[in-house]
């Protein structure tokens, strides 16, 4: 949780006071600003305010992380398109919502498949195909900040690498949930990882 961390920004003091304790916010080192729901307070002994701001950080971005997952229910609606919405949220939030969005994708795509829909997959290969194109439009803009072009251009690697692992399924004909490519790509990773650790 610290390591993103560069400094927090704090109320401004009240009347007499030489300085305020009350943060409402935290700042990346990359200059993304996050608003806490609630006002935190630093006071009392060090260790045990920064436990407190651990939670609270934990807390902010766990409630922002929902809201951003509800509101992606949005995109391919045009309420709100994935290229619009992403200005609204902080990049690793983005970047999780996104993995958490392609899952369900997918998984719905291998629940229509064993449901007889034999073009789920080569679909939700295309929705995500569609989703990358309106990102590379917006990354195409002149007037975008550095921080929203950085967040964007992480998303669409993302998006590629997702749909990557899709075309794949579809390339190995893969038609159950059961039958993830990843679960032997995790064994052979482990067996080999273990046999790393014992040769030396």
């Amino acid at each position: 949780m610290f390591d993103g961390l560069k400094t927090l920004l704090f109320e401004a003091p009240k009347p007499g006071q030489e300085f305020s304790k009350i943060g409402y916010a935290m700042t990346s080192k990359d200059g993304e600003v996050v608003t806490f729901e609630t006002p935190f307070e630093a006071k009392g002994a060090v260790e045990n305010y920064l436990n407190e701001l651990e939670f609270k950080m934990r807390e902010s971005l766990h409630i922002i992380l929902e809201q951003a997952k509800a509101t992606s229910e949005l995109w391919d609606n045009n309420e709100m398109p994935r290229d619009e919405w992403l200005f609204k949220y902080n990049a690793q939030i983005s970047l999780l919502t996104t993995q958490i969005v392609w899952t369900d994708d997918v998984t719905r795509a291998f629940d229509e498949l064993g449901a007889g829909s034999e073009n789920a997959m080569k679909d939700c290969k295309t929705l995500i195909e569609e989703r990358i194109e309106s990102l590379i439009k917006q990354v195409r803009r002149t007037d975008l900040q550095i921080l929203d072009r950085m967040k964007i251009i992480n998303v669409i690697t993302i998006d590629v690498h997702g749909r990557d692992q899709v075309e794949s399924y579809i390339q190995n004909k893969i038609q159950e949930l059961e039958s993830f490519a990843w679960l032997s790509q995790l064994k052979f990773y482990f067996e080999n990882k273990e046999s790393d650790m014992s040769s030396r």
